[in-house]
């Protein structure tokens, strides 16, 4: 449901003010104590950050994926760390719920996602099930009226912070691939679920990455999400929404990293005149700028056809390839533009690299997505 042209760009701009007058003040202090306040968290959940794409039914602002990225694009223009606070409730970790749950399920847990008193991920890598997302080997064994979890998953985004997991597992051992995977959904503080301590990481500090361990975790059949053998369904139709939010994520801080370009670039002065006067500089601005432009347009464009309710599989990986790859290059250029003030903590920008690396990995790494986009264009005959 989309909401009307006045009221969005209400949202926009007090979203807008929220990431300039709140958050990028606190973008060293997160990098540093790798810990997001609890009062920026709090009034995230006043803003209705933790329910941007729940259904105004149960208590969120339900929009529309144009309207979702056009805020994602303002978030990016920030840490993204502070965006990992509530991307699983927005995305990942509540649209399967929304799409596949039933009446009761989505009753028992969208109004608390929706809040933000309940923090959600979404369990699909494994030790040796990443990019291959199909070949899970984390099983689900139907006994009674309860399915019996027994596996282990990796890098699992917000899973230290988590009070509800939609973990996908094997129900059917006999058949391969995806078509033997499930989707469940998982309260934390069932017997058995164990999560391990946050990862280290190159960046993004302030967002946690954490293993979660099954051990004879009883999951009553109601928690399944969709039927048997959907798990792999509901993971890809909840990517194809993500990458798209990625996506304008990576707009967002590529048009931030352009902005502190072109400033430092007309203050800093070498040979007698600023740096923004020299041609190579400026090619380097242009560059940025034409690709951060390229990539927007795409994103929403993507964004538009998914509301209209077309198949986007292959835009939306189109829009994430581009995307996550033109900020990496983006931020290279940053770095070269800044010279050696770039390449320290002091200016943010060294920062900025290291967070950016990330996007070509999670939600689908750059190499799946061209799997998907070639895969899409061949079936469609060009």
């Amino acid at each position: 449901m989309a909401l009307d042209a006045e009221t969005r760009d209400q949202l926009i701009d007090t979203v807008r003010r929220f990431v300039t007058e709140r958050l990028r003040p606190l973008e060293a202090q997160v990098s540093e104590t790798d810990a997001m306040p609890d009062d920026v968290v709090a009034e995230m959940k006043e803003l209705g950050l933790f329910g941007l794409s729940i259904p105004a039914e149960y208590g969120g602002l339900d929009l529309s994926m144009e309207e979702e990225c056009l805020v994602a694009v303002e978030l990016g223009r920030t840490s993204p760390a502070f965006r990992s606070a509530f991307g699983t409730n927005v995305g990942i970790g509540s649209q399967g719920l929304v799409m596949f749950g039933t009446d009761e399920q989505k009753a028992k847990y969208l109004p608390g996602i929706a809040s933000g008193d309940i923090i959600t991920s979404f369990a699909l890598t494994e030790p040796e099930a990443g990019s291959d997302s199909a070949s899970v080997q984390t099983r689900a064994t139907k006994d009674g009226d309860v399915y019996v979890l027994n596996g282990s998953k990796r890098y699992i985004t917000n899973a230290n912070k988590a009070h509800l997991f939609t973990v996908m597992a094997r129900t059917d051992p006999n058949k391969p691939g995806g078509g033997g995977v499930s989707a469940f959904l998982v309260p934390r503080d069932l017997p058995g679920l164990s999560v391990g301590k946050p990862e280290k990481k190159m960046g993004q500090q302030g967002a946690h990455i954490c293993d979660v361990t099954f051990d004879n975790v009883r999951v009553p059949v109601e928690n399944r999400l969709g039927a048997e053998g959907e798990g792999f369904k509901v993971a890809m139709q909840v990517l194809d929404r993500g990458r798209l939010h990625i996506s304008a994520v990576c707009v967002g801080v590529a048009e931030r990293l352009i902005t502190d370009c072109v400033a430092y670039a007309s203050e800093r002065k070498q040979f007698g005149q600023a740096i923004s006067q020299f041609q190579l500089v400026q090619g380097m601005i242009a560059d940025c700028k034409t690709e951060a432009l390229a990539a927007k347009a795409l994103t929403m464009e993507t964004a538009r056809k998914r509301d209209a309710g077309q198949g986007v599989t292959m835009e939306a990986a189109a829009a994430k390839y581009f995307a996550s790859e033109m900020v990496g290059r983006v931020a290279d250029k940053a770095v070269q533009i800044f010279g050696g003030a770039g390449y320290v903590a002091d200016y943010g920008i060294e920062r900025f690299y290291r967070d950016v690396r990330i996007f070509r990995i999670y939600e689908g790494t750059s190499q799946i997505q061209q799997v998907v986009i070639a895969r899409e264009t061949l079936k469609r005959g060009g």
